[in-house]
């Protein structure tokens, strides 16, 4: 019995050495399993660092007519901001707001306590046939729905995609000059209307966009000059055949086909893109394109089959730049050229008399050119996306337009608040 000890002993002795060497192993790996832990907690806590976005909030609001638009702003800590920068986004011909999701979150993300975006529904499907004036009429009654339940409002801008883009000039015109009553809340929770003095009320809304100071106006892709130029649909590949047929055809979208063939002539007027290069009578139309800080119009330079590099950059032919002059951005990968503001040039847009397509085009470069433009050219060449360059430089579908994400982001950077 007694011999059987020092065999058992060495057994007991090499498993409490063991335990105890494993003991030693797992006190040495734990503070390195702890470290990487920290390592770990700290590398997520960077990647998700954001400018203390808690989430973004999306509601729709109700229209004047019952309709539905789209809000997007961003939660900081639980707390919602009071933004005093609304930018209303516009779309296109049969367009609806998630067109402009995209830019909405990535303007909101940029801008979390500053912004208030507002992308419009009020022309949403097939009501983008139902005439340019109608549809900025529309858009005019949208805008002060919105600033009347927004008293912290301070400033203004404008972003419109193709037809977008003019029924935000003529939603300006409207809305130039106009002061709103506001809403505000008192410490009871009550709703109180706040009217300005009568007095000065002229003075103060001189200048501004419903009683707001306007900032940047914005289109991508908009046919200011109209469609019924040459080449200005580039779908029809310049022949004059297929021009002239889209012309006498431009009915099927309704009022704003006539519109952007420049073919109508209510009450023997000049066509309504014509007339939206002067004031005309309680339609300020210049004055209030003159008022903003910022004109900035981004303009497809190739593969846009349905608006043409002149009629969105507002040039004549000859004032496009040429292929061998165009440069990739390293930062902005599909904006191959950027134009600053030029001097306006002061000159009177002709109304009078008769005109042909050609004079009509002019008197649109000449009235626009009087007041300064940002011209910022936009390729998708090199893209898989480039045959749906017309959507793409708005990212209206993400996953089939993310090539224009750049495009957007060059927006965002050169935005002022």
């Amino acid at each position: 019995m007694a011999s059987l000890n020092p065999q058992t002993e060495p057994s007991v002795i090499s498993q409490s050495t063991s335990t105890d060497s494993n003991a030693k192993l797992q006190q040495q790996q734990q503070p390195q399993n702890q470290k990487k832990k920290t390592k770990k907690k700290k590398g997520r806590s960077m990647k998700g660092f954001s400018p203390r976005i808690s989430c973004f909030r999306a509601e729709t609001v109700e229209t004047p007519d019952g309709r539905q638009s789209l809000e997007m702003e961003a939660e900081i800590a639980g707390e919602r901001p009071n933004p005093t920068h609304l930018v209303v986004f516009i779309h296109g011909i049969i367009g609806s707001p998630s067109d402009w999701r995209f830019a909405a979150k990535q303007f909101v993300k940029r801008f979390p306590e500053d912004v208030l975006v507002h992308c419009s529904k009020c022309n949403s499907s097939t009501l983008t046939f139902d005439g340019v004036d109608v549809m900025g009429e529309r858009l005019a009654q949208e805008v002060i729905s919105v600033i009347k339940h927004r008293p912290e409002l301070q400033k203004i801008s404008f972003v419109g995609h193709s037809l977008g883009g003019l029924i935000a000039r003529y939603t300006i015109g409207r809305l130039y000059g106009q002061n709103i009553t506001r809403e505000t809340f008192e410490e009871n929770g009550e709703c109180r209307s706040v009217e300005p003095g009568a007095q000065c009320l002229e003075e103060k809304s001189k200048g501004k966009i419903a009683g707001l100071e306007p900032m940047n106006f914005i289109t991508f892709a908009t046919p200011h000059l109209g469609s019924i130029g040459h080449k200005q649909i580039p779908i029809l590949c310049g022949f004059y055949a297929l021009e002239k047929m889209a012309s006498r055809t431009s009915w099927i979208v309704g009022r704003t086909g006539k519109h952007l063939f420049l073919k109508d002539h209510d009450e023997g007027k000049p066509p309504l893109l014509l007339q939206m290069i002067n004031d005309c009578g309680d339609l300020k139309f210049m004055s209030a394109l003159q008022c903003f800080r910022r004109r900035v119009v981004y303009s497809n330079a190739r593969f846009d089959h349905i608006v043409g590099w002149k009629t969105s950059s507002i040039r004549r032919q000859h004032e496009l730049p040429k292929r061998q002059h165009l440069h990739k951005n390293e930062k902005y990968p599909h904006i191959v050229n950027v134009e600053t503001n030029k001097t306006a040039i002061q000159q009177e847009a002709l109304l009078e008399g008769k005109f042909d397509s050609i004079d009509m085009e002019e008197a649109m470069i000449r009235g626009l050119n009087r007041v300064s433009w940002e011209r910022v050219d936009v390729s998708f060449r090199k893209s898989r996306q480039r045959y749906f360059a017309h959507n793409t430089i708005q990212v209206n579908t993400y996953r089939i337009n993310s090539d224009g994400a750049d495009v957007i982001f060059h927006m965002i950077d050169n935005f002022l608040l």
